[in-house]
């Protein structure tokens, strides 16, 4: 059913190779221009949040890859309102297939894959650069990270679908929380005041995508609210957040009484 699913998605934007190129080319610019903002002020500052510009490039790079991953499989679930006022859900409903999994199929954009294969490159690259040394332990949790990452993002995404069940027009608020999270994910945390930086960590955990794992794989010292330990707490807070998405996507589904027309 997934593969049957995902498979129609894929093969109908392969077939028009020259649009899909360009997208991905476009997202690739678009990260490339993200990263270039920080280049400039480390070019002119020499450190980020005590982070120098390789460290910084690995922060982004996780980030980038994390939030790729997690848009890639839902990021459509962005246009839930959009399904709701239209009347579209309701022939969702009816299917023999969980909601969730067709939202996040109805679109697969491909293009997104530009922004993972950059964040990719970056990490890889980056890593190398700022002196990674690693030991089993740190070498799992440089591959277990970007996929932590990447859950977190999609609880995040699944929450801010679900949040649409109950706003009128939700797409706007909930994605100060979703891409909000990914600017705060690419940024070394240490430069936020104390009150954003708890905010991105205990309610929304945005600091623990990149920031927080970055610190144990280049053994860094963290700023406050923020040890260099929690930068294996990225799985937990992915089972906790999921928990939070699953609980109010179901909530939402079951209040939801149709487009009315």
């Amino acid at each position: 059913m997934v593969r049957t699913l995902y498979g129609s998605r894929i093969r109908s934007q392969a077939a028009y190779r020259t649009s899909f190129v360009s997208d991905l080319l476009g997202q690739v610019l678009i990260v490339a221009v993200e990263f270039l903002e920080l280049w400039v002020i480390l070019a002119n500052v020499g450190t980020l949040g005590g982070m120098t510009l390789p460290q910084v490039a690995v922060v982004y790079g996780l980030g980038a890859l994390a939030f790729g991953i997690g848009d890639l499989l839902l990021g459509e679930i962005d246009a839930l309102s959009t399904y709701i006022r239209s009347g579209k859900l309701e022939t969702l409903l009816i299917r023999p297939v969980p909601m969730l999994l067709q939202i996040s199929s109805l679109d697969l954009s491909l293009r997104r894959l530009g922004r993972i294969m950059v964040g990719l490159a970056m990490y890889v690259v980056a890593l190398g650069i700022a002196g990674f040394s690693p030991t089993p332990s740190t070498l799992a949790l440089a591959v277990i990270a970007p996929l932590a990452g990447a859950a977190i993002f999609a609880a995040l995404l699944t929450m801010a679908g679900a949040m649409q069940f109950w706003l009128i027009d939700g797409r706007e608020f909930a994605n100060a929380f979703t891409y909000g999270g990914n600017y705060v994910a690419t940024t070394p945390s240490a430069v936020f005041a104390l009150p954003m930086r708890a905010f991105f960590t205990f309610v929304v955990p945005a600091t623990l995508v990149a920031y927080a794992p970055t610190l144990v794989l280049l053994d860094l010292p963290g700023p406050t609210l923020l040890p260099q330990w929690t930068g294996w707490m990225g799985v937990p807070a992915a089972i906790l957040t999921w928990t939070v998405a699953a609980l109010l996507w179901r909530a939402g589904v079951r209040t939801y009484t149709g487009a009315g027309g």
